[in-house]
């Protein structure tokens, strides 16, 4: 068989249809393995095939069982010992574009915007009231800081005090930051009462930090 009768009786199509009879079958394989062309014509359409039908195929249902003459093993192409190593890209494929999908998903989920509650917390101006926050527990809010502005410091420091007194974090400001409205998003509360933000100034000139205001603000569950 030579390179014109395979592309007469469409031998490569054939082949990999397993239609070929045993002559036909022995007379094209050994043609193939001399015929480079033939050869990558084989494989590519044997890819093609195989990561077809495992991405684009959808699952038949279940035949029932009938029962039929076991038939006589017939001579299988020599490529199909190669069949299952096309399956593991083809799936490996498909798991990534699903894990890429849900990426983007959860990533689109976390950029939803929110409205925080808020508080504006003037130190110098120290009022009777005392400002309200209503916010979820553990949910983030909002401090707007007004600070005095005073040469005399080179920076402050804002501490958060709970209600029992103890000091649960505190926060450096500069004092070009000073100078403005500063909001400061204050990691959610779970415990619901009267907390204050006391900011302390630091000395031009060095030395300990120095209070100069105190607000107590009350937070309430919602």
């Amino acid at each position: 068989m030579d390179h014109a009768d395979v592309v007469r009786m469409k031998a490569t199509e054939r082949y990999l249809l397993n239609e070929l009879d045993t002559t036909q079958l022995e007379q094209f394989e050994e043609h193939m393995f001399e015929c480079q062309e033939c050869a990558l014509d084989v494989h590519a359409a044997s890819t093609f095939l195989e990561q077809s039908k495992n991405i684009f195929a959808e699952p038949a249902p279940t035949p029932v069982p009938v029962p039929r003459p076991v038939p006589a093993p017939t001579r299988q192409p020599w490529f199909a010992w190669i069949r299952p190593a096309f399956a593991v890209p083809a799936m490996a494929v498909l798991l990534l574009a699903v894990g890429y999908q849900g990426f983007l998903l959860r990533g689109r989920q976390g950029a939803v915007p929110d409205i925080l509650a808020s508080a504006t917390i003037n130190v110098a101006t120290r009022s009777g009231a005392v400002p309200q926050v209503h916010s979820k527990a553990g949910q983030p809010f909002v401090l707007l800081l007004n600070i005095p502005a005073e040469s005399r410091f080179s920076s402050y420091i804002a501490d958060l005090y709970d209600p029992a007194g103890h000091i649960k974090w505190s926060l450096p400001i500069s004092a070009e930051m000073g100078n403005d409205t500063l909001p400061i998003r204050v990691p959610g509360l779970r415990e619901p009462g009267v907390y204050a933000l006391a900011i302390r100034g630091v000395p031009q000139g060095g030395g300990s930090p120095l209070e100069i205001g105190r607000q107590p603000f009350e937070f309430s569950l919602q």
